[in-house]
């Protein structure tokens, strides 16, 4: 019989020891990453929710499956992004279709953020920043997208990003100040 426990008080690796001690605490990983996956394949690809829910389900039937070979010494959440990562790769692949772009949601925090570091100094409205943001991110490179969007939406590190898209951290700093210096000029081709 499964113990019910509160997992907000619980870490990602307790979680991860009750899922392999007894296989039904899976959902409790499953209630812990499904918003936080869902939101990350929405912000890369341009899938639609229902294909953004069908890669969310590959990605835990791989979690699970794969469960016993997760190391411990690992952070946990760097190790299941990657899942989804590689995942949204292979649907893509199976898809083979041109993207529809679909908008980048985006709240007060992260725009600031972005605004701040990418030094858009614009004095304009909040949601009018936002839209002006997703409408960048949606015009840039899918790599230079998804480095953006794990830095400021998903709040990674530079070596949590290392993991999940396997690039060494160099790369990943290398990779990031292409991806700034794309959104700039595109920001300012759009919006002067």
């Amino acid at each position: 019989m499964t113990k019910i426990l509160d997992q907000r008080e619980q870490t990602d690796e307790q979680l991860v020891k009750l899922a392999l001690s007894d296989r039904d605490n899976f959902l409790y990983i499953v209630n812990r990453y499904k918003d936080k996956l869902y939101g990350y394949i929405r912000k890369i690809t341009d899938a639609s929710a229902e294909d953004a829910e069908d890669i969310l389900q590959e990605v835990f039937l791989k979690v699970y499956l794969n469960l016993n070979d997760f190391s411990l010494d690992l952070k946990f959440s760097s190790w299941i992004f990657r899942i989804a990562h590689n995942e949204v790769i292979s649907a893509y692949r199976k898809k083979r279709a041109r993207p529809q772009h679909q908008a980048v949601s985006l709240d007060e925090t992260v725009t600031e953020s972005i605004a701040g570091d990418f030094n858009i100094n614009q004095k304009i409205d909040a949601a009018l920043l936002q839209e002006k943001i997703s409408a960048v991110l949606r015009r840039i490179r899918k790599e230079c997208r998804e480095i953006i969007i794990l830095k400021f939406m998903e709040e990674k590190s530079y070596r949590e990003i290392s993991d999940i898209i396997k690039k060494p951290m160099g790369t990943v700093a290398s990779l990031m100040n292409r991806a700034k210096k794309e959104f700039i000029a595109e920001f300012k081709k759009l919006y002067g």
